[in-house]
């Protein structure tokens, strides 16, 4: 998932960041209420977590500038744990509340329930020849063996899977797995799927991750002799 983070509070921007993004989560940050509308209409967000108490302009100010041109999912934080500013901000927009101090896994089952309700469409299971996928579960299995795959690996192979036969760019990658501002002219992606293959194929006789020579990467099954 892509978040957009709207927070002042350093410590609570830190933590959440750290844990959304060792989630595999793509988190973009905004510290105060001008920056962070500016990012959410102009941005592309899987989600919005969004603090009410902001410097320069307030989050029901924000919600409501979003609701005129988006409906991207939004979860309001705040420390106003009274239920007429809960009632305020599920009226103006809000898809979802939480009061401060509250649990990480609170939070982060809450946007998966938003963007699992923003892609009814999508399994959580990904099947391509013996590899399982399981997308909510974040893990993976090559026949009986599991993958130890690391946040980004998961995304990685996650991203490959979403698009299995399509021959995905480098830049594309990029975007889809580390920020879209990322510089894809270093060999991240290139060290990633090395890393990815031997983990996922190494082991298999059967190779489901295939490199395309200058256009970029694929996951299928097919042999070796197919390219």
């Amino acid at each position: 998932m892509k978040i957009l983070l709207i927070e002042d509070e350093v410590k609570t921007v830190a933590y959440l960041q750290r844990g959304l993004t060792e989630q595999g989560c793509i988190v973009d940050v905004a510290s105060n209420g001008i920056d962070g509308q500016h990012l959410a209409l102009t941005g592309d967000y899987d989600a919005i977590v969004l603090d009410i108490m902001l410097p320069e302009r307030d989050g029901i100010a924000v919600l409501q500038a979003l609701r005129r041109e988006k409906s991207t999912p939004v979860i309001m934080l705040t420390a106003r744990g009274e239920v007429d500013d809960r009632i305020h901000g599920l009226q103006t927009g809000a898809d979802d509340y939480l009061v401060k101090p509250f649990s990480f896994l609170e939070l982060l089952a809450r946007l998966q329930a938003l963007g699992r309700r923003g892609r009814p469409q999508e399994s959580t299971h990904i099947r391509i020849a013996d590899l399982h996928i399981d997308l909510i579960a974040r893990r993976a299995t090559r026949g009986t063996r599991r993958l130890d795959l690391t946040a980004k690996e998961f995304a990685l192979l996650a991203a490959l899977a979403r698009h299995r036969g399509q021959v995905l760019s480098k830049t594309v990658i990029v975007e889809m797995v580390w920020d879209v501002n990322f510089d894809s002219n270093t060999n991240v992606v290139e060290v990633a799927i090395k890393r990815l293959r031997a983990k996922l194929d190494e082991p298999s006789e059967i190779k489901l991750l295939h490199t395309i020579r200058g256009m970029g990467y694929l996951l299928e099954e097919r042999s070796e002799a197919a390219l």
